[in-house]
């Protein structure tokens, strides 16, 4: 019988258990973006399927996203399905823009994982995947382009298990392969759903089990009971007993174990033929938690810095997280609110706990991409954008002023790329100025740094792609020309041993002097354990009010590295004695020693230059395997391992990312265009000597 399309009003007061906040993640080119637009078809959103490549997506609306076919920002959207309503964040793919997926994981409820059916899982799944372990995301997984050649799901499976350590629960068995693939058997009720066609999908067939798989959808249907059997006591004796545990009972005991992250659903489909996406629909109503369903919000009292709880629902005091910030052209600056418990009203007030002060709710809206809906309230389980925030950024809690809480921080990765760049006019000048202040709102991984000396602007980014986009989206939509340098490698300084440092600064002048003295000590610490201050005054040697400014000068100092100009990481700074004068001394005169000090001290610690090292992975053919990893070799990479992938072999590397320059076009020259990679930061490490010197010559 053919299922007809769902057409639902946006009603919006759906109680709590029949709201999904799910993400859309995955490697780039799984087709997250595809699938999205399909749910959005489907459940009456959109009236027209979006397409990537003729650029008529309504996720990817950005000009530069259609453009390239990419998702860049994170979009966020409303819809409904059989009376449940989505709240749904589709996120990029590409490692550049890892903040979006970052952020939106912090928020989300519940994840679809989408993979290439071919390609089975890829790194950047692989990263997504580890991202939505920190924030423990219970997830499903979706294999997309079954109807490709060499699409397999059983490879995918074990790929999921293997590469993820996840524990798969398979729900489907598909029927035919590559481009006979018309659809699935559903393995909890053993029904078989044909799509007859690619248009539009909206169409399908319940049929039974066809004969020639009605074995394997046994055996396999009975390795499903026996592993969500396995999550729970009751049904696990009943099956030991030999009796078959019923339909619900399986999707109950299913639904609890892909909350307590003991399970992970995987469905098959097609998005861009149109298959197979209305079933992983109700395994989102069915498998994927409430609001409800998640533990209680835990934070931390600002006043008293204890730990405090939030129940997530409406009936407490608010609290919410900000996640992202966006500039709107009609309405300006947009800052995406997950409300986590109680209610926000339009035209009140709101308390940004993070900082300690008061922000107005001009407006609050239900965001459709970049499409809105005004509404007056919002409620816990919601996301929503605020206009009128002008103090909050990403990551901060906003909460109700009686009862404030701070919820956990969303951390981000440094950047590892950067590149100058400056206006070609004066006109320009000012511009540019606001146009990049603006962009570092929105994007916690873009940074911006003034050189005072040659009056060029440093801008550091994830990659080449992420600074090209920002720098094009600094002309499009900001009107700024601007004269752009190569791109350059982030590097960072950081000291090998502990050192002691005097910063003295005497200045007379008529009337009042100025006088500043201290000694610090440097440490060095692990590898990404950052920075610590450590006041170690005793006996008030140094008052109290002059130990921010010492931190200041010493912090400044940091920024501006002693090598070669590079930030200083990865090091404790303690300040331990010195001196001060009754009338002379001042904030100003501290600051300036605290900085002098921190020169002296790294001069005799060690110091030393750190490169950021790439992951790097080559997908081959094996005829070229020994030019690639020989290449590979010369760019000092450590090879970590080979993996077979059908007819491609997959090379695994660690390459300074100082040595990619140009990779893409050496690759391609190689292979005769075959070859392709992928890459993502990994971690920092040392320099060698012989080019430390080089990179120092050059600074200097």
């Amino acid at each position: 019988m053919a299922q007809p399309t769902t057409t639902i009003t946006q009603n919006r007061d759906v109680p709590l258990d029949k709201v999904r906040n799910i993400g859309i993640i995955a490697h780039i080119d799984a087709g997250k973006t595809t699938t999205t637009e399909r749910i959005l078809y489907y459940t009456g959103k959109s009236y027209k399927i979006g397409d990537i490549d003729e650029g008529t997506t309504v996720m990817d609306w950005m000009e530069q996203e259609r453009e390239r076919g990419i998702t860049i920002v994170s979009a966020a959207t409303t819809t409904f399905w059989n009376g449940y309503r989505f709240n749904i964040i589709d996120t990029p793919g590409h490692v550049d823009f890892t903040a979006e997926v970052e952020r939106s994981l912090r928020v989300l409820d519940g994840g679809i994982t989408v993979l290439d059916g071919e390609e089975g899982v890829q790194s950047q799944s692989e990263t997504v995947w580890r991202q939505a372990d920190k924030y423990k995301v219970p997830r499903i997984c979706f294999v997309n382009k079954m109807d490709k050649l060499g699409a397999d799901l059983w490879n995918t499976v074990q790929s999921i298990e293997e590469r993820l350590g996840a524990r798969t629960a398979v729900m489907v068995v598909p029927i035919g392969r590559e481009n006979t693939y018309t659809g699935n058997v559903d393995l909890l009720t053993r029904k078989a759903f044909i799509w007859h066609s690619d248009d539009l999908g909206a169409q399908y067939e319940t049929q039974e089990v066809p004969a020639e798989l009605k074995d394997e959808v046994e055996k396999r249907r009975h390795e499903l009971i026996e592993r969500i059997s396995e999550t729970d006591d009751a049904l696990l004796e009943k099956y030991l007993n030999g009796v078959e545990p019923t339909v619900d009972e399986l999707k109950k005991a299913l639904r609890k174990a892909v909350i307590e992250y003991k399970l992970v659903p995987v469905y098959a489909g097609t998005s861009l033929r149109n298959k197979g996406v209305q079933p992983l629909l109700d395994a989102v109503v069915d498998y994927l938690p409430s609001p409800l369903d998640m533990p209680e919000v835990t934070g931390t009292n600002p006043q008293t810095n204890e730990p405090i709880t939030r129940k997530r629902i409406v009936e407490e005091p608010f609290a919410g997280l900000a996640f992202k910030v966006q500039i709107d052209p009609h309405v300006g600056k947009l800052t995406y609110v997950r409300v986590y418990s109680g209610k926000i009203v339009s035209g009140s007030y709101a308390y940004n706990s993070s900082k300690g002060l008061k922000e107005r709710i001009g407006r609050l809206l239900l965001m459709h991409a970049n499409q809105r809906e005004e509404i007056q309230e919002a409620y816990a389980g919601e996301i929503v954008a605020v206009v009128g925030f002008k103090d909050t950024i990403t990551g901060d809690t906003i909460s109700d002023a009686d009862h404030p809480i701070i919820l956990e921080q969303i951390t981000f990765p440094d950047p590892v790329i950067s590149l100058a760049i400056e206006p070609k006019t004066k006109n320009d000048q000012e511009k540019m100025g606001y146009a990049l202040q603006r962009l570092a709102e929105e994007d916690p991984t873009f940074k911006i740094k003034s050189n005072q000396e040659t009056n060029q602007t440093i801008i550091w980014g994830m990659g080449e792609l992420h600074l090209d986009i920002l720098v094009d989206r600094m002309k499009r939509e900001f009107k700024v020309e601007a004269n752009v340098g190569a791109p350059q490698v982030a590097y960072k300084e950081t000291i090998t041993k502990v050192a002691e440092g005097e910063g003295k600064y005497i200045k007379q002048t008529g009337g009042h002097g100025q006088y500043g003295h201290c000694w610090l000590r440097v440490e060095p610490k692990n590898r990404g354990e950052g920075y610590e201050f450590l006041n170690e005054i005793k006996g008030g040697t140094i008052p109290r009010e002059f130990i921010n400014p010492i931190e200041k000068g010493a912090k400044e100092a940091m920024e501006n590295g002693c090598l070669a100009g590079y930030p200083l990481v990865d090091m404790s700074v303690a300040v331990y004695d010195g001196s001060y004068h009754d009338v002379d001394s001042s904030e100003i005169a501290f600051k300036i020693a605290g900085s002098m000090a921190l020169q002296a001290a790294v001069k005799q610690a060690g110091a030393t230059l750190l490169e950021p090292i790439m992951k790097v992975e080559v997908t081959t053919p094996d005829e070229y395997m020994g030019d690639v990893i020989g290449d590979l070799s010369s760019k000092r990479a450590q090879i970590l391992g080979t993996q077979k992938r059908g007819l491609a072999t997959i090379i695994l590397a660690s390459v300074p990312l100082a040595e990619l320059s140009g990779y893409a076009t050496m690759l391609r020259s190689l292979s005769k265009g075959r070859a392709s990679y992928y890459m993502e930061p990994s971690h920092y490490e040392e320099v060698p000597k012989n080019i430390q010197e080089k990179i120092i010559a050059k600074k200097v």
